[in-house]
């Protein structure tokens, strides 16, 4: 274990939890090359040691557990991906597309918007400090949730409150998302991690191979693969071509960064 992680992200284990913190805090914990790889490499790692039984996933500080993809390194010309195409795979953060048989919880330490409540979505449990706040702003930018974000969420919501908050792009408070479902626990940041792993270890507890037949039944998983989302993901692909070329695309953030309304063609 001691092998894994990198500047972008912390891996430690405690008994037989694995935790890994996105450490980038000055960032709001910002998705890179680096992030997309540690996580993933860290998932591998843990699906494949007998010893890790769950596995918690945090943002390091206490402003943000993930604030999406690092749009500055995009500016820059850098890709958010590592060049492997296996890696690749694992889609955005390196979890996206990425199912394990471990179970994971996401421990949420700030606001989770966009690709950070795609995170959340993405894991099967889920605790958050009480301040967080959950949200998909994509369409508020031009943009939409292409990591999982607006086929998962009406999964776990009622279809109406998430169609609400993807099509707003308004988000909803810790208080609120436990009251939906959207979140197993709320806790106050000073408590915040021991209840993850106290939830954890709840699991922990119990016979390894039927917790992990239990997930990937549940959750539809196959030799690593979920393939009743493979047409949500086909039409996601086609989607973001479309979005993600056009001129609103480029107004959402062009009118966010010079702080001003967007001016939006349809087009």
């Amino acid at each position: 274990m001691s092998a894994l992680g990198n500047d972008a992200v912390a891996v430690e284990t405690r008994g037989n939890v694995m935790l890994i913190t996105i450490n980038r805090p000055a960032a709001r914990n910002a998705v890179n090359a680096q992030v997309h790889e540690g996580v993933g490499d860290a998932l591998e790692a843990a699906d494949k040691d007998p010893e890790i039984r769950c596995v918690i996933i945090t943002g390091a500080g206490d402003k943000s557990f993930c604030a999406g993809a690092d749009l500055v390194a995009l500016s820059r010309g850098e890709s958010l991906t590592p060049d492997d195409k296996a890696k690749q795979a694992w889609g955005f953060a390196g979890i996206a597309s990425h199912p394990i048989s471990k179970p994971v919880i996401a421990c949420v330490n700030g606001t989770a918007l966009g690709g950070g409540l795609e995170i959340t979505l993405a894991c099967d449990l889920a605790v958050a400090v009480d301040s967080a706040l959950f949200g998909l702003p994509e369409p508020k930018r031009g943009l939409f949730a292409a990591a999982g974000g607006v086929f998962r969420l009406p999964e776990q919501l009622p279809k109406k409150i998430a169609m609400e908050m993807i099509l707003t792009g308004d988000p909803i408070t810790a208080e609120r998302a436990l009251a939906l479902g959207l979140v197993n626990a709320i806790a106050p940041r000073e408590q915040l991690l021991d209840t993850a792993f106290a939830l954890a270890e709840r699991i922990a507890v119990n016979a390894p191979l039927s917790v992990q037949a239990s997930k990937r039944m549940a959750q539809g998983i196959v030799d690593g693969h979920v393939a009743r989302d493979d047409a949500a993901w086909a039409q996601n692909r086609a989607e973001a071509k479309i979005v993600f070329t056009s001129e609103d695309s480029r107004e959402g953030p062009k009118a966010f960064a010079e702080k001003r309304a967007p001016v939006w063609k349809a087009r």
